[in-house]
């Protein structure tokens, strides 16, 4: 679980900006990377269903080598 400590500014009283240190807004964007990465992932096999790759042996096979 990633941890932040923002240093929130206002503006008028009203909330406007969160602040972050830098190693913590990494961290963030690593993770958010890595969703997305996993998400895509899932869309591709969900997409593939129940077509299956062809083994490298039968490729080399079809191609005599």
């Amino acid at each position: 679980m990633i941890e932040v400590h923002p240093n929130i500014l206002e503006r008028d009283g009203k909330k406007e900006f969160a602040v972050l240190p830098y190693e913590e807004f990494e961290s963030l964007m690593e993770a958010l990377s890595d969703y997305e990465d996993l998400r895509d992932l899932r869309e591709a096999k969900e997409a593939e269903g129940e077509n299956s790759g062809t083994p490298l042996s039968e490729v080399r096979k079809k191609l005599g080598i």
